[in-house]
C-alpha cells in the first residue's frame, strides 16, 4: 500500500484515493479478484470510509472494480472488448488532435517534443514503467498543445483497461521501437504533413493490439473474454 504521505491533506481526499488505488489496480499491484476492503483502505490511509467509497465508485464505473452482493469489492478482470474500444476511441481523438496540429504546429511544440525523445533514449529500455509515465506525457503535450486538454483527461479515463494490457506487457515492451514511432510522429509535425503524422500516430498506437493476443494467451486468468469467436479489432483503413 501507498504510504499514507502520498495524500495532501489541504486537497480533495476522494480524488487522490481514487488515483492511488487506479495506479495499483492498472500497474496490476492488486490483481484481477483482489478483494478490497474500504474500511481496510480508510485504515491504511487513515481517512474515513466516505472519500474510499466515493473512490469506489469512480472505479467501479471505470470498470477497474466489481461490487457482488453478500460478497464484497473485488478487482475486475481486463475486459477484451473494453480494450478494443478504448485504443478506437483513443486513436480517433489523437488521430483529429494530429490533424489540428500538422497543418500549423506552434513553434515551441516541436522543440519539445524532441527535447522529450532526448530523455525518452536516455532512459533506455531497462525500465519500461518509466518509459510508460514519458510515453502518457508525450502524447499530453500533443493534446495540450491543441488546446485539448480536456480530451485528454477523458481519453485517460476511458484507456484503464488498456493501459493494464500495457503494464502486462512490460517484460516484453518495445522501447526502442515505441521512440522510433514517436520520432516519426514528430518529423511529420516538423514537415507539417498531416498524412505522414495521422499514419505514424495511428501505427502507433496500434501496438498494443500486437500484445493483446500474447498477454491473453499468458495470463488468461486476468481478462473477462467474450463467449464464442474472439471478436477481431476494426479500425479506421491507415491514411496514405
Amino acid at each position: 500500500m501507498d504510504s499514507i504521505t502520498t495524500l495532501d491533506p489541504m486537497r480533495p481526499i476522494t480524488p487522490q484515493i481514487t488515483r492511488l488505488l487506479r495506479a495499483r489496480i492498472i500497474k496490476n499491484h492488486l490483481v484481477p479478484g483482489n478483494r478490497i476492503s474500504e474500511t481496510e483502505i480508510a485504515t491504511s490511509y487513515k481517512v474515513s470510509r466516505q472519500p474510499v467509497r466515493e473512490a469506489f465508485i469512480k472505479l467501479q464505473e471505470q470498470g477497474l472494480l466489481m461490487v457482488l452482493p453478500q460478497r464484497g469489492t473485488f478487482v475486475s478482470k481486463i475486459a477484451y472488448q473494453a480494450v478494443l474500444d478504448a485504443q478506437f476511441l483513443r486513436e480517433a481523438i489523437e488521430a483529429d488532435i494530429l490533424l489540428m496540429l500538422s497543418t500549423a504546429p506552434p513553434p515551441p511544440l516541436v522543440d519539445e517534443l524532441r527535447s522529450q525523445l532526448e530523455t525518452q533514449r536516455a532512459l533506455g529500455s531497462n525500465d519500461p514503467e518509466s518509459f510508460i509515465h514519458l510515453d502518457e506525457t508525450f502524447h499530453r503535450t500533443l493534446a495540450e498543445a491543441a488546446g485539448k486538454g480536456g480530451a485528454w483527461r477523458q481519453i485517460e479515463g476511458l484507456k484503464s483497461q488498456m493501459d493494464r494490457v500495457r503494464f502486462l506487457a512490460m517484460t516484453q515492451f518495445p522501447v526502442d521501437k515505441l521512440i522510433h514511432q514517436h520520432s516519426q510522429i514528430v518529423d511529420a509535425l516538423a514537415l507539417k504533413n498531416p498524412i505522414l503524422a495521422q499514419r505514424a500516430l495511428r501505427l502507433h498506437l496500434r501496438e498494443v493490439l500486437t500484445d493483446l493476443p500474447h498477454i491473453m494467451t499468458a495470463r488468461p486468468d486476468f481478462f473477462d473474454l467474450p463467449d464464442g469467436e474472439m471478436p477481431a479489432p476494426h479500425n479506421t483503413p491507415l491514411p496514405g
